[in-house]
Order: C-alpha cells, then structure tokens, then sequence
C-alpha cells in the first residue's frame, strides 16, 4: 500500500510548488487522485489521513504502476521528439535545426538502410536504398556534418541502430570530442536492442551470441564514460510493426530486457550498477485503453522482476523509464490525412500511460519520408497535448478506473505466462530461453499467427479500418509535396565516401581494423576501444563490421515450421 506522507515529501521536493494547475473553468487539481479523495501537498494535515486501499499505490512508489515520478509531468514534461533522417547528413542536419527550432526538445535519428545493415553506401548490395529511409553514414566525417552546429552536451540524442551500434556509438563520440563536446555530458539514447532484430525487424549481422557479446561491451563503456547516455533502448516498437499484440509487444520486450540484464549479472556486473540506465520504447498503437495499460502493466512488471529476481536494491533500478512512438503500422495511404487523428489519439495514449518521451508520426509517412509540413503538425500535435488538453497536470488520471485497473491486470496477467514459458525454455535462465526461442524461431513464429489472425478479422469485418475496409470516399484525394529522395543523392554519398577514403592513411587503417579482429577474438576485452581507435583512423562502418564478421561469422535465419 501507497505511503501518502512519503508521497508528499518526494512531491514538495521535486516539484515546483509555485505553480498553480486549474481546469478551463478555474477548477483546483490536485497531482494525484486517489480512491479516498485527492492528495494534494497544500492540504497536508487533510491529505495524510486519507484511507488507501490495501493493494493501491501512488506514483513514484513501487511498483510505479501509476508512474515512475511522484510528479509526473509538473516536474518534467516528456521530452518531444521527432524521428529525421533522410540523403545525406547535410540534409539531415538542416531537418533537426528546422525540428529544434520549431520547440523540438531531443533530435531521434533514423539511419538509412545499408548504415542499418551495416553496410557503406558503395556496396553494391545498397544500390538504389542510399539515403532513401533514413540518412547515411559511412565514416565519422558524415557524422561530424550530421551534428554539425548542434551542441551535443544540451541536445540529448536518440540513435535508431542495433547491430552495427557499437560502431556508430564511437562515431557519436568521436565526433562529438572533436566538435568540443564533453564525452561525459553526452545525453541520449543508443537503441541497441538486437534480440528484437532476430525476433522481428530483421536487421542483424551477426549471430546472437556475439551480438550480444557488443551490446555487454557498449552498456560496460557507457558505465564507465557516459553516465548520462542511455546504452540500450530495450524496443517493443518493431515487435509490435511485425504483427505482435499489445500483450505480445509487452512480453517479449520486457523478456529481452530481463535477458540483456541476465548478460551483465552473469558477467558478474553489479545490477544496480547499470540497471537505472536501461530505457525502453514502446508502440502507441489506436486502441487506445489496452495501449494505456500495457504501460502500466510494463512498469509494474519491470520493478516486480528487477526486486525479486535479480535482487536489486536501488529504486532507480526498478523504475522502467520509456519512449513512445506513434503506430507507423496503423497509417495508411488512403486519406493520408486521417492519420492526423490517429496519431494524435495515439499519441494522447502515450502521456496517459505515463511515457517519458513522445514521437509522433506525419501524416504522410506511410507515403515516403515525412514533408517539413507534415513534421510540424506531428510536433504540433504533442505541444496540443502537453499544453492544451490539461491531461499533464494530475498523474496517472486514469488510474481506478475498474476497466484499466482489470485491463492491466489481465495483461500482466498473460505476460506473465510467456515470462514462465522462456524460463523453463532456458531451464531458469530468461537469457538461454530467449537466445533458445530465436534459435527455434519461436518468436517469429508467434508473430506470423497474431499477423495472420488480424488480416483475418480486417477480411471478415471484424475490424475496420478508416479508408481501407470502409469509409472509402475521399481515397482518391493525394497529398502534395512528397518528400523524394533521387538517385543523385546517392551518388553524392559515395563520392564523399571516396573522398574520405583518398584522404586516409592505409597501413593505420589496416592496423586499426587489425587490432578490431584481435579484440573481437579475446571475449575478456572491451571492443569499444579498438572500435573507437578504427573510426578515428576514418574506418567506414562497413569495414569494421565485415572486420569483426572474420571472427563472429554473419547470421541467416531459419524459417519456422
């Protein structure tokens, strides 16, 4: 049970009290409500004698079901955000101060498909998708001009990238040491969450193990220099895109999250050591309550796990801090602007659900990349809610509700049955019974019947879809101003990457990824080091992973039966 006068003391000293928060019509809120009546810190001797129920729980106590911060969004907004990146780091560098300008508080950058893949732009594997989704770096030369004018010690950085992520990190740091930047200053997020590549997204390199082996070795380098960065964002974002359900998205994630802290525990890393800087990110899909308890489930979930089966001891440990992007899956070409509403209800379930950063879509997304247009109404849209709607001044204000209390019970609930499945999978190891699901496409396999199921409900009216199922008038209609990314985009990418390849000096470059194979064959070292060494010598992305490839090998997947 919640302890109120706790509650109030945390409050008082994290929040600004000066602030006085009102409905439209001059109603008094207070920042939390509760099943005897509203606790509210300016009333103490009222609110402290207030009855709580014996299982309810406030915000900022364990097991943070109703948030991670007693608070909430008076102290700190959600950080708002908006995913760029297309051609080349010019181009995208003219996008993030356009976004910043526009009261973006965090850049999230969207790598193009070869970075993605691990690949350099002249790859020949990589003609025709150069700068297409996202932008492209090949040396740390394009990620000096991503940057380029940006302070990277106020700007927190959100990285889209997973199996090439220790590379990328370094070219992160590396450009921003040379730009001036503090290494130990630097805010941010690396994704890094390569389970949920063999699950579902399907951007690996490597086989598991060694994969894995990178992501120890970014989360022990970031302990130990970055304090502020963020090493993995755990995703159920791309889990959900492939088909998963919401019960689905929650479980495998937070199973990999449990797996990644089972690799550090193992390697005898204290949890309470890197544990508070874990993040997550999850879908924001349109229907809207079960997307609001799936949060809350996760959070209760996270803090239960991290107690008592790893043993942590720090609260910060137990909090599951996460972002939240609006379903790219739920957009659709039809009426493109109808996903204006869509993301906006979407994203009104994310602040509800307690996130701690927001990303909203554009409208025109499923189309091509977002128009500048589209992506100032996506940041509109959040602004609309932070600052209008009024829903960020009282936490959790959906919590004892009796369907989201039953609703996020019951997703806990199944959650918890593919928690214990992966456990006896492993034989009590959660690591062993998820890398043992990959290696028997249980995962994927589990994802093509939820898939399947939807398409089937959308084929037999059980479901519909605004613009694609009913509702057609209007489909004709198009939108103006697509964002294009041409081909000589792609050929000016690979002319800068022969020109940073003229300039270098060879025997240090073959020396550097030399000393990247030694590293990649002793388990005991930290590769960050070499790797860093590599791109400072302006070894390509492509050169480092096909270097660390001679010794990990490359993965193909099996398809399941």
């Amino acid at each position: 049970m919640g302890n109120v006068e706790e509650w109030i003391e945390a409050y008082l000293k994290n929040t600004d009290t000066g602030k006085h928060y009102e409905t439209m019509s001059g109603i008094p809120l207070a920042p939390i409500y509760t099943s005897d009546g509203a606790i509210d810190p300016s009333n103490r001797d009222t609110s402290k004698n207030l009855k709580l129920s014996s299982d309810e729980n406030l915000s900022g106590q364990y097991p943070f079901t109703r948030g991670p911060y007693e608070s909430m969004y008076r102290s700190k907004m959600f950080t708002m955000r908006l995913f760029a990146g297309f051609g080349t780091a010019l181009d995208t560098n003219r996008r993030f101060k356009e976004l910043l300008n526009a009261g973006g508080s965090g850049l999230s950058t969207a790598f193009d498909l070869p970075t993605l893949m691990g690949r350099d732009s002249d790859d020949p594997q990589c003609l025709g998708e150069v700068g297409r989704c996202g932008v492209a770096v090949d040396t740390v030369e394009d990620m000096l001009d991503l940057y380029s004018g940006i302070d990277l010690n106020k700007v927190t950085t959100s990285m889209t990238i997973n199996s090439p992520a220790a590379v990328i990190l370094a070219m992160y740091v590396v450009a921003a040491q040379e730009m001036g930047a503090s290494q130990s200053l630097l805010g941010g997020t690396l994704q890094n969450d390569i389970l949920k590549e063999y699950q579902a997204q399907k951007e690996y390199f490597f086989p598991p193990r060694p994969s894995m082996r990178l992501v120890r070795d970014t989360v022990r380098y970031c302990q130990e220099k970055m304090p502020k960065f963020h090493p993995i964002s755990i995703s159920g974002y791309h889990i959900r895109e492939a088909g998963a359900t919401a019960t689905q998205e929650l479980a495998f994630t937070l199973a990999n999250g449990f797996a990644y802290v089972q690799l550090l525990v193992n390697d005898k890393v204290d949890v309470d050591s890197f544990a508070p800087r874990l993040s997550f990110f999850f879908n924001a899909h349109v229907d809207f309550f079960e997307e609001i308890c799936k949060y809350r489930a996760a959070r209760r979930i996270w803090a239960r796990w991290m107690k008592d089966f790893f043993g942590a001891k720090d609260t910060k440990s137990m909090i599951l801090k996460f972002h939240t992007q609006t379903a790219g899956v739920s957009l659709t070409a039809q009426q493109p602007e109808v996903n204006i509403v869509r993301t906006a209800i979407e994203a009104l379930a994310g602040v509800l659900g307690g996130t701690q950063s927001l990303h909203t879509n554009s409208m025109d997304e499923v189309l091509a990349l977002p128009s500048e247009k589209a992506a100032r109404i996506a940041l509109r849209t959040q602004q609309v809610i932070a600052y209008e709607t009024g829903v960020t001044s009282v936490a959790d204000p959906l919590g004892g509700s009796y369907y989201v209390e039953a609703l996020t019970d019951e997703i806990e609930q199944q959650a918890e049955e593919i928690f214990k499945y992966l456990l006896e999978l492993g034989d009590g190891s959660i690591l062993e019974g998820v890398l043992t699901a990959i290696d028997e496409s249980w995962f994927q396999r589990e994802l093509g019947e939820s898939a399947y199921i939807f398409e089937k409900k959308l084929a037999n009216s059980e479901r519909k879809i605004v613009g694609v199922t009913d509702f057609l008038e209007g489909n004709e209609d198009t939108l103006e101003n697509i964002l294009q990314i041409s081909f000589e985009t792609e050929k000016e990418q690979i002319k800068r990457l022969n020109s940073v390849k003229s300039k270098r000096d060879s025997l240090t470059v073959a020396s550097a990824l030399e000393n990247v194979k030694a590293a990649a064959k002793d388990p005991n070292v930290n590769m960050m080091g070499a790797i860093e060494t590599a791109v400072k010598t302006r070894c390509t992305v492509g050169e480092i992973m096909n270097t660390m490839s001679e010794v990990f090998g490359t993965f193909e997947e099996v398809p399941y039966k």
